[in-house]
């Protein structure tokens, strides 16, 4: 007799590696990376909220950005490293739907938040004299709030979905966190639906916010190419290039993960791809804002200046 979902108490993740050596080298490089994710976004958010100069819509999403990558790198990494130290490899049924939950949630508002920047930068570059008006603080907080929502509706539909099927037995899930397609891989129900609801919600997340930034890109060229002033052309790049180096990181990786040819496709390039997604991407972008950003590294360093004056 077929046991419906309510008789499965919990999975077994089987984790980036099988071999204890290599899980306790990687559960050692892997805490590092949380650790310099956490620090690197908490310092760019307190960098931004507590100067005045970036109280500007860029430095607005960035701050969220920062919040949400912290959010995805949390909720994959911290289980996988408990789990690791423990030799403990079990998830609760209701806990694995979690985790698929606020995975999907943060890893969808990566997304929009980085089409969201895109837009601003066009607006900024292309429609200066009417960017106060088209990016004011009503419109960044309807966008905030869209973003969430959307996101919100797309990973809640997955994990509904998730929640109807059939689990038969205990099984080990492919992977260090629960993603979609191995969980889905474990169901003795008809996944048909969720399947479908993967490619037109997944694809939809993905492509559209990748090509509003493309289109954005486009017309920021273009107004760019068309400036005559010496120099101004390249100041104005510069405030898109950490965005743009950003994009390419996140995008490059996603689309390498889920877009390769079945033939390719393995648990552990899947694993691999996942591993840079959730964790080295999220650290990344701190650096990548600071480093290439003159306003952002004033910040940092006003920051850190003054936390070193109250603590001597």
């Amino acid at each position: 007799v077929m046991e419906n979902q309510s008789s499965i108490s919990e999975f077994i993740l089987r984790g980036i590696s099988q071999s204890p050596e290599q899980q306790q080298l990687l559960f050692g490089i892997f805490l590092c990376m949380y650790l310099v994710t956490l620090t690197g976004n908490i310092l760019i958010i307190l960098a931004i909220r507590s100067d005045p100069r970036l109280h500007t819509p860029m430095y607005f999403f960035l701050a969220n950005l920062s919040f949400v990558d912290i959010g995805l790198t949390s909720s994959t990494v911290t289980k996988m490293l408990v789990n690791v130290q423990t030799q403990h490899h079990t998830i609760s049924y209701a806990g694995c739907l979690t985790q698929m939950y606020f995975f999907l949630m943060f890893g969808d508002l990566d997304s929009f938040f980085l089409a969201v920047m895109a837009y601003d930068r066009y607006v900024a570059i292309c429609r200066p004299l009417y960017y106060s008006t088209v990016m004011g603080p009503q419109v960044c907080a309807l966008l905030l709030a869209l973003c969430w929502v959307l996101t919100h509706a797309v990973a809640l539909t997955h994990t509904l979905l998730m929640a109807r099927l059939s689990f038969c037995v205990t099984g080990e899930i492919a992977h260090f966190f629960c993603d979609i397609t191995p969980v889905l891989k474990l169901s003795c129900s008809d996944t048909h639906i969720n399947k479908l609801m993967v490619f037109a919600l997944g694809g939809t997340v993905l492509i559209v916010p990748f090509i509003c930034i493309v289109i954005s890109y486009i017309h920021i060229v273009l107004a760019i190419l068309r400036v005559r002033t010496p120099g101004a052309g390249g100041k104005a790049f510069s405030t898109c290039s950490s965005h743009l180096c950003v994009v390419c990181v996140f995008y490059g990786t996603l689309f390498s993960a889920y877009l390769c040819p079945a033939s390719v496709a393995s648990e552990e390039k899947d694993i691999a791809a996942a591993a840079v997604y959730t964790v080295v991407t999220p650290m990344l972008n701190p650096f990548i804002y600071s480093l290439r950003n003159k306003d952002m590294k004033g910040a940092l360093k006003r920051l850190l200046s003054h936390r070193r004056i109250l603590s001597s």
